[in-house]
């Protein structure tokens, strides 16, 4: 790892030795995220067939009445062509706001913890979740809206066809491995989605109100890390 990815890494080391994280974050918008292409966009020469389509299909999307209330649909953020596929639950506030995925205190913690493992949204991750509209007052997502939404997904991460999938928190891990089981229970372990290995870990918003947690989240990295290694070996 490059001398920076080195010190987040040993931060995080830090606190899972203390059992805590005490950083304040600030907001994950800068004058270079609003100079950006349009959220879940491709850049010319790296779209795949089919995927423009499908992420305009999803911007006009009316499939469930999270149509009515949202301001933005939240498709993607992240590189087309990455190693690792980030999948979260739902966009909150400020997703809904910037049209992008884990922005916000969430965010800046999702891209700590991906840094420290040599990983980032700008390079080697596409990140998305699994319902694109926010259910109002950041409720859990509905079966309703999860049978709704989940195809487009699942078309986003044919068209990715990335090495390993994370699976941040109890609806994307229930979704993606197939079974109602409690996370705490689905952790720990490579599971599979259509052949990719697939690793589950805790959603970044539950680490910054349960630091006890972050000792096991780090051991998911470390699992998610043995996977993307294997995969590049000879």
């Amino acid at each position: 790892m490059e001398k920076g990815q080195e010190a987040v890494a040993r931060f995080l080391r830090q606190r899972v030795e203390l059992g805590a994280f005490d950083l304040l974050f600030e907001e994950r918008m800068t004058g270079a995220t609003a100079a950006k292409s349009p959220p879940g966009s491709l850049p010319a020469g790296a779209v795949p067939e089919g995927y423009e389509e499908l992420r305009a299909t999803a911007l006009a999307c009316t499939r469930c009445p999270l149509a009515g209330g949202r301001t933005q649909v939240v498709f993607s953020d992240g590189n087309p062509q990455a190693r690792l596929v980030v999948v979260g639950e739902a966009p909150g506030a400020n997703e809904d706001r910037t049209g992008l995925p884990f922005v916000g205190a969430a965010g800046k913690l999702l891209d700590l913890l991906l840094a420290s493992v040599g990983l980032s949204r700008e390079v080697s991750v596409y990140i998305c979740n699994v319902i694109k509209c926010r259910p109002p007052g950041n409720r859990n997502p509905q079966p309703i809206e999860i049978e709704a939404c989940s195809p487009y997904l699942r078309r986003q991460i044919e068209f990715v066809r990335p090495e390993a999938i994370l699976a941040v928190g109890t609806f994307a891990a229930r979704l993606l491995v197939g079974s109602d089981r409690p996370i705490g229970e689905l952790r720990g372990k490579i599971h599979s989605y259509e052949g990719t290995p697939l690793v589950v870990t805790y959603h970044p918003a539950a680490l910054l109100r349960n630091p006890s947690w972050t000792r096991a989240s780090w051991d998911d990295l470390q699992l998610l890390c043995g996977v993307l290694d294997a995969d590049n070996r000879p």
